[in-house]
C-alpha cells in the first residue's frame, strides 16, 4: 500500500514538471505516414494537406525537427512525387521497402524506428508531437512524459485513433476538425447523400402526349364507311 502511494506521488510530481505549451518551445513532429495516409483514404477518400497539418500543429512555436516514416512499394504509382511533396513541406524522410513473405503476407511498419528517433531527439526538444492513431505508441508516450518529462501531443483521425492514446497524451488533436487539411474529397462511386433523391441515368423521360381520338367508323350494308 505504501509503495503504491509513493509511486502515485512520484507520478504526480513528474507530471507537474512536464512543461506546458509556450511560444519558446522547440517542437519535434514524428509522422506515421502509413496510419495517417490510409485513415484519410478510407474515411474520406481524400489526401492530407501536410503543409496545413504542420502549420496547425506547430502554431507559433519553433519547429526544430520533422520526420516522416514511409514505406516504399514497387507497384505504387506517384510514390516519388508524394515523397517530394513531403520533403518540400520540411520533413526528413525515413524509408524502408515493403516486405513481402512467401505466403503472400506483407509487413510495413515503423513503430520501433519512430520510437527510437523520438527518444533520441527528446533531449533537444521541449514538445514531441506524434502524428498517429496507433495504440502501439502508448508505452512511448508514457516514457516520454513520465521518464523524460517531455510535453507530448498526439494528432490523428478521431475514428481510427486508439482511445487510450487519446487519454494519455497532454493534447490530442483531431485532424478531422482542422480546416483545409483534406484535399481532393470525392464521393465514392454509387454513394448517395442521405436524403437525396435518386439520380436517373440517361435523358429525362418524355411526358406522354395526348392523342386525339379517332372517329369511330360504321359500315353500311354497301360496305361504305360512315363516320359517327
Amino acid at each position: 500500500m505504501r509503495s503504491w502511494s509513493k509511486n502515485l506521488r512520484l507520478k504526480r510530481s513528474i507530471q507537474e514538471e512536464v512543461p506546458r505549451a509556450s511560444k519558446n518551445q522547440r517542437v519535434g513532429i514524428f509522422l506515421d505516414i502509413q496510419n495517417i495516409y490510409h485513415s484519410a483514404k478510407h474515411l474520406y477518400n481524400s489526401r492530407v494537406n501536410f503543409q496545413e497539418l504542420v502549420r496547425s500543429l506547430v502554431k507559433d512555436r519553433t519547429l526544430a525537427r520533422a520526420i516522416a516514416y514511409v514505406v516504399k512499394s514497387e507497384t505504387a504509382l506517384g510514390e516519388e512525387s508524394f515523397f517530394d511533396a513531403l520533403r518540400k513541406t520540411g520533413f526528413e524522410l525515413r524509408s524502408k521497402d515493403l516486405q513481402i513473405y512467401p505466403d503472400g503476407s506483407k509487413k510495413a511498419d515503423w513503430d520501433i524506428g519512430m520510437a527510437v528517433d523520438a527518444i533520441r531527439n527528446a533531449g533537444a526538444l521541449d514538445t514531441i508531437i506524434l502524428v498517429t492513431g496507433d495504440g502501439d505508441f502508448i508505452p512511448l508516450v508514457e516514457y516520454l512524459k513520465l521518464g523524460l518529462g517531455k510535453h507530448v501531443e498526439v494528432a490523428g483521425f478521431g475514428r481510427t485513433s486508439s482511445g487510450k492514446l487519446k487519454e494519455i497524451a497532454e493534447t490530442f488533436t483531431e485532424l478531422d476538425h482542422i480546416p483545409r487539411i483534406l484535399m481532393g474529397i470525392k464521393r465514392r462511386t454509387g454513394q448517395v447523400a442521405r436524403g437525396a433523391p435518386p439520380v436517373r441515368s440517361g435523358p429525362p423521360p418524355r411526358r406522354p402526349q395526348s392523342r386525339q381520338r379517332e372517329p369511330r367508323r360504321w359500315r353500311n350494308e354497301t360496305g361504305a364507311g360512315l363516320e359517327r
